[in-house]
């Protein structure tokens, strides 16, 4: 194919991550037209906007803002608007050869639908990770996209083995790596000459870095004002930044917990941008949180990870990184916390092709294929 154009999904924060190196990638291959596609289902200026800036991500060239809602409402309002933008460029003479999405949100799956029944190849960056816990909705988003998708990127061997248990056939199945560390390799020296640690008032390798937004960690004050008195306690050892996302910051209020957050040593802020949270969590001592991407990035940084979640989709990490699953118990979390403390946590090694050139890799299966 001589000169290919793809539909470049995001519609959430992580997705924005991992199309902007795959954005690079594919722009240095000539004649290679990349059409970026925000469907709007997470918009808002702190967790959106400023990352396009901060990631030298080109501004997108359609939008469809879908806005908030239910999971079905987002999901029927991107096949309906995706859709259109299909068929249009394809009444134009200017259809796209391939459509490329990334994770496992509401647009990652509604898109993929949306192509393949137009006839529209799907590749899917991020592909076979799996928690097997359906109770997640990106864990059916996850197994959706990829029951569809024809060309399956995929960043860790466990997720091959699990789209080979699918039953996908091998030719289908591309072990590239991860594209989400190939940001955090490419913007870490600017990260880092930042001034985020001293506005805050921190020394590297001297706090730990909090988030926690899933609602198994956060809907429930009898779950969340436990996690919330460990974090008081290590803070008198260790001092914690703490960046709160609304909805965790509405629980925290609603529930009446804002007193156990005013403990000497937390620094309660508003949500960062990507580089001054890289800053942040390249930094620190230890992580506590319930991000997916953080338990990547905290294992090819070296630095603890107490993963506030009973399952994971990304197993390498535990296996061979720096996380290790707490769940929502409180006594777990502190006795890991003290291990850190202490000097006794387990020490983790990078996964092989971590490297930061996953998304050249993609590009180019995808200019061939």
């Amino acid at each position: 194919m001589t000169h290919p154009r793809f539909a470049c999904i995001v519609g959430a924060r992580p997705n924005f991550m991992k199309m902007a190196p795959l954005l690079r990638a594919l722009g240095a291959h000539p004649g290679v037209e990349t059409v970026l596609v925000h469907t709007g289902q997470h918009y808002d200026k702190n967790l959106s906007d400023v990352f396009f800036e901060e990631l030298e991500m080109k501004r997108p060239d359609v939008s469809l803002d879908v806005g908030s809602g239910s999971h079905a409402q987002q999901t029927a309002r991107v096949l309906e608007r995706f859709e259109e933008v299909l068929q249009n460029a394809a009444a134009e003479g200017k259809p796209f050869n391939r459509v490329i999405v990334v994770g496992d949100v509401n647009s990652t799956m509604a898109t993929t639908l949306a192509a393949v029944k137009l006839g529209v190849p799907v590749a899917h960056v991020e592909a076979g990770l799996r928690s097997f816990d359906r109770t997640m909705p990106e864990e059916i988003n996850r197994i959706l996209t990829d029951a569809v998708a024809d060309l399956l990127f995929v960043s860790e061997p466990a997720g091959m083995e699990n789209l080979r248990n699918e039953g996908h056939r091998e030719e289908e199945l591309k072990l590239v790596g991860n594209v989400m560390i190939d940001t955090l390799l490419t913007l870490l020296p600017k990260a880092r000459s930042r001034d985020t640690l001293a506005r805050l008032g921190v020394a590297p390798g001297g706090y730990g870095l909090v988030t926690l937004h899933r609602p198994a960690n956060v809907d429930r004050p009898e779950t969340l004002g436990p996690m919330l008195d460990v974090l008081a306690e290590t803070a008198r050892r260790l001092p914690l930044v703490f960046p709160i996302h609304p909805r965790t910051r509405a629980r925290i209020a609603g529930f009446g917990l804002a007193d156990r957050l005013d403990a000497a040593g937390i620094v309660q802020t508003e949500p960062l941008g990507y580089l001054d949270f890289l800053a942040l969590s390249s930094q620190a001592r230890v992580i506590v949180t319930d991000s997916g991407g953080l338990q990547e990035e905290s294992t090819v940084l070296g630095i603890p990870c107490l993963t506030a979640r009973p399952n994971t989709e990304r197993p390498i990490t535990v296996e061979q990184g720096t996380s290790t699953l707490v769940g929502s118990d409180a006594a777990k979390l502190r006795a890991c916390l003290a291990a850190v403390l202490d000097g006794t946590y387990k020490q983790g090694a990078c996964p092989a092709l971590w490297d930061g050139r996953a998304a050249e890799r993609i590009a180019e299966i995808l200019v061939e294929s």
